[in-house]
């Protein structure tokens, strides 16, 4: 889609001005083309194409059945809808763990086939490889520490991060590693929000919190728990500014009586 004339785009550099000033970035997920259009044009700064469209667009119980193929399926959906936010896309697991060679191939294909702006990467110091291999292609790359649902089976749990003092500490350090080799942002997941301060005057580039107070330099939600879509998932940081479930099944369920009752459609809605 054509960039409006009037509409400046959202780069890295401006979120890196956003953190100088003290303005906060408002980040929001989307999967396809309809939901983009309004998330952009509502204003949002940064459009994550999350690999949470494997739970909320495809049923899956965890983020890790999504395939790279689908991942740019969502990503070019999104792209076409997006005027002025930052595009960024999840590296789907398995597409960059342990092979800085695959990692670099997968951020490629993500860039050249769906025109997104950035790759997302879970982890610190265990994926410096690949983050700097991607980095010297020209690929920007935002950070991910915390809670990371990739390795949901490593830890069993999608309870809070970092707690203790030992898992603090390396993610302090792991949050250093990926400011030092240049990820343009860092994505902080469910950890304390003291610990979430800390990182945020510990590095030079912008953090993005989930569930991780608000201390840090943006926020970011999944729309689709945002605006009350999904029902089953209530953590203590998620805010429902609607409840649309229950708004669309009505809407649904007015239907299915107007059509049973031939009351849909009426005189002025046929030809």
């Amino acid at each position: 889609m054509s960039v409006h004339s009037n509409t400046k785009r959202v780069t890295t550099q401006t979120l890196q001005e956003m953190k100088m000033k003290g303005e906060k970035i408002a980040m929001l997920t989307s999967y396809d083309y309809s939901m983009a259009r309004i998330v952009d044009d509502a204003g949002v700064d940064v459009i994550l194409v999350g690999d949470s469209a494997s739970n909320v667009m495809a049923g899956h119980e965890t983020t890790l059945p999504i395939t790279l193929d689908q991942m740019i399926y969502h990503a070019a959906s999104v792209v076409r809808a997006v005027n002025r936010a930052l595009v960024v896309v999840d590296l789907p697991f398995g597409a960059y763990q342990g092979n800085s060679k695959e990692a670099l191939t997968s951020s490629i294909r993500i860039m050249k086939e769906s025109g997104a702006h950035a790759v997302k990467m879970e982890g610190g110091a265990e994926i410096r490889e690949s983050i700097e291999r991607i980095l010297s292609a020209g690929i920007p790359v935002m950070g991910h520490l915390g809670l990371t649902p990739q390795s949901i089976y490593k830890f069993g749990t999608y309870t809070v991060r970092a707690k203790e003092e030992a898992e603090a500490e390396r993610l302090l350090s792991d949050a250093a590693v990926l400011n030092e080799i240049g990820c343009f942002g860092i994505v902080l997941e469910k950890i304390p929000a003291v610990l979430a301060a800390k990182v945020t005057t510990s590095v030079d580039v912008p953090t993005i919190g989930i569930g991780a107070g608000p201390n840090v330099d943006g926020q970011v939600l999944v729309v689709h728990d945002m605006i009350g879509l999904t029902r089953e998932f209530s953590p203590r940081f998620l805010r429902r500014y609607l409840h649309l479930y229950e708004d669309i099944k009505a809407a649904v369920g007015q239907y299915v009586t107007d059509v049973r009752s031939t009351d849909f459609p009426n005189e002025k809605e046929q030809y």
